[in-house]
Order: C-alpha cells, then sequence, then structure tokens
C-alpha cells in the first residue's frame, strides 16, 4: 500500500458529499485485501472498517473524512482534480490515507487488545455527514467507548500536534432575514419604504451583538455575508434578503446571540416600517468540545510519535466548524490538528484553490493513530488480558 499513491489518486478523483463511491471503493478494497471486516451503507458511502486484536471488550472509534469541496483547482501538478469545479481543497484525500496506513499496520502487528473502528466518512463539508451516519446506527452497529479525529492544519509545521483539552472548533449557525418594504421610483422616495435602507441599518446594528451584548470573555462572531436587493438604478426595491454566520463555543452565548439578532430586527422593523423576518437554519454545526482525558490520551500518543516538544497545547481554538462535533455529542472523544506546512513554507490554507496536502506527513498521521490505539486498548495486551 503506498499512502500518497493512494492520496494523489484521490486526490485526482475527488467527489462530493454523498457522492463518494469511488472514494469509498478504494477505501473499501484496500480494506478488504488486509483482511478487515468491511462494512458499507452508513450515510450512502460511508464505511467502517472493523479490526479486532485479543480478547477484551474494549473498543474505539476512528475517523476520516472523505469528501472534497465545490471549487476550480488552480494547481498545475499531475495529480490535480480532473473534474472542473470539484477540489480536495481540505485535505480529505490526505486523512483517508492516513488512516488506511494506520489500518495496514495495525493489521500486521495485532498489539492491541479490542477492537478498532476505522470510521470512513463522507460529506463532512456543511452537510453533516457525521449526523446522517449516527441516524442510520453508527454506534449501535459499531459500539464504542470514545471516537477520535484529526485533521490537517496549515499554519502548524508539519509533523506538529495541537491538542486542546477543550473547544477545538467553534459551532455554526446560518441565519436569513428577508426584509419587506414597498418599493417604487427612486425619485420619489417619500412615496417607498426602502427596505435596502433598513437594511444598511441593520448590518450595522448586527455588529453590536458580540461588542456590546455579550460578555467580552466569551469568543464569537457573527456577520452578515449576503446583501441582495433590487436590479435597476431607478428603482427603489420592496425587498432586501440578507444572509450571514453565528459562530460561538457554547450554548448560552449561542442562545444569546440568536435571540440579539431577533430582538435588533424587530427594532428596524419598528424604526423604519418595514417587516422584517430573521430565521435560523435547522442544520447548524454544534461546537468540538474536546473532553480533557481523551484529549490526554491523544497529547501522549503524538508525543510518542514527534516528541513532547512538538505538541502544541496553547493552539487558540479556530473559529471554523467541524461536524466531528456530533459525535462528541454522543461519545466521549477528542480531535486533534496536524501540522501541514511544508519545509519550504509555500502552503496554503484550507478551501484555497492552490491548496495541496503534504504528503510528507502520511505516515507521521499514520503512526499518531497507531499509537493512539496502542495507548488506549495497548494494556491488555502488553500486560496479558486487561
Amino acid at each position: 500500500m503506498d499512502l500518497q499513491a493512494i492520496r494523489r489518486d484521490l486526490h485526482t478523483h475527488p467527489e462530493l458529499a454523498f457522492c463518494e463511491t469511488r472514494t469509498a471503493d478504494v477505501v473499501a478494497r484496500e480494506l478488504t485485501a488486509l483482511g478487515i471486516e468491511t462494512h458499507r451503507g452508513l450515510a450512502k458511502t460511508g464505511v467502517v472498517g472493523v479490526l479486532r486484536a485479543g480478547s477484551s471488550a474494549r473498543a474505539i472509534g476512528l475517523r476520516a473524512d472523505m469528501d472534497a469541496l465545490p471549487i476550480n483547482e488552480a494547481n498545475g501538478f499531475t495529480h490535480r482534480s480532473v473534474f472542473e469545479g470539484r477540489m480536495h481543497a481540505c485535505g480529505h484525500d490526505g486523512h483517508t490515507a492516513m488512516l488506511l496506513g494506520a489500518a495496514r499496520l495495525l493489521a500486521a502487528s495485532r498489539d492491541f487488545d479490542g477492537t478498532v473502528y476505522l470510521i470512513f466518512q463522507p460529506a463532512e463539508e456543511s452537510s453533516g455527514g457525521a449526523q446522517v451516519m449516527i441516524e442510520d446506527g453508527l454506534f449501535e452497529r459499531f459500539p464504542m467507548e470514545a471516537i477520535y479525529g484529526m485533521h490537517n492544519w496549515p499554519g502548524l509545521p508539519a509533523g506538529d500536534f495541537a491538542v486542546h483539552a477543550g473547544p477545538v472548533m467553534a459551532g455554526t449557525d446560518r441565519f436569513d432575514i428577508r426584509i419587506r418594504g414597498v418599493g417604487g421610483h427612486a425619485g420619489m422616495p417619500h412615496l417607498t419604504v426602502d427596505p435596502l435602507y433598513a437594511g444598511v441599518s441593520l448590518v450595522q446594528a448586527v455588529q453590536s451583538v458580540v461588542s456590546r451584548s455579550l460578555d467580552p470573555f466569551d469568543a464569537a462572531v457573527v456577520a452578515v455575508t449576503c446583501f441582495h436587493a433590487g436590479d435597476a438604478y431607478n428603482v427603489v426595491p420592496g425587498q432586501a434578503e440578507l444572509s450571514g454566520t453565528l459562530r460561538s463555543f457554547s450554548e448560552e452565548v449561542r442562545q444569546k446571540a440568536l435571540t440579539r439578532l431577533t430582538e435588533l430586527c424587530e427594532g428596524v422593523s419598528a424604526a423604519f416600517g418595514v417587516e422584517t423576518d430573521f430565521s435560523a437554519r435547522a442544520d447548524s454545526y454544534p461546537p468540538t468540545i474536546n473532553t480533557a482525558a481523551h484529549a490526554a490520551h491523544c497529547r501522549q500518543a503524538a508525543a510518542a510519535v514527534v516528541g513532547h516538544e512538538h505538541v502544541r497545547t496553547d493552539e487558540r481554538p479556530s473559529m471554523g466548524a467541524e461536524d466531528f462535533s456530533f459525535y462528541l455529542r454522543h461519545k466521549p472523544g477528542a480531535y486533534v490538528w496536524i501540522g501541514n506546512d511544508p519545509a519550504d513554507g509555500n502552503g496554503h490554507g484550507l478551501h484555497n484553490p492552490s491548496y495541496d496536502f503534504n504528503d510528507d506527513i502520511l505516515p507521521i498521521g499514520a503512526a499518531y493513530w497507531v499509537e493512539l490505539v496502542r495507548h488506549i486498548l495497548g494494556q491488555g495486551a502488553r500486560n496479558g488480558g486487561s
């Protein structure tokens, strides 16, 4: 199994959420070749490998995501995407390859006592594939005491790890605001009720949510990112539509912000004589929050691979979101970052059309997974029972 060849093959053939059929075929083929029990069909294209050793009833899950992004790739190398509008711009090709590498090492050594579930998940990017895996019976069919995830991280040197004992990634909500007024001739504004003017005021007022309504020690982001109104130079539109995102690390802060946004919309309605509808979409992601004990396992495993000096515990959490958070609402566990920056410093950030996964970290990530399994499930195997 050549991890670089697999990774680059997946990069060349990216597949979007719930369409990862070819990717799942590659994963299932490699697991089957290793003699690993393989299950398919969860969340349409998900794959779960079951690897057992010893006699312990203990079990943990290791998760890799498989989907790509709807981005036109700007790279010119030979393994660039063959599909316009599809690209592995977040490194899920590398995540899949690293977990396959760990599967090979664990299948060969079997130096642990218990069961490892190798979870290859579709649709992490904004489609909540983790939640669908859960709804399809992941934890009932594959009972595990904890679950672990890993993501490559530009901004960290290749092979360094960042492990958080608490919040790692923010929860995210998407909201929409519709403002209805009375359209009319732009030369006769006194005969209109201008929703665009009301919308501009609302965009400015939204900036007060974080600065004036939340505790300064509570991290949050509230941003209006879309504003659509009108299509003519001489017409005051009858309607304006705004959309945006809310990011936070706790349910309390989230609810405060949503309540304040609703109140601001009501205030704009009263001040400008418009009708305002605020709605938060149902497809929100909760924050990704590690449990401290399981983060400690990750720190020890990472240190065994790269040394304690390369395991960071003081990295700030990210305002990006991650659907691994859904798993952590049902099971304890931890989600870590592995550095992706190349030695020459010419790497690109996630979701950038010039991004590429750093193949140098493939063996490091695979070794980390193996050490994590040995650390958590290895005691019984070394001592003759658990």
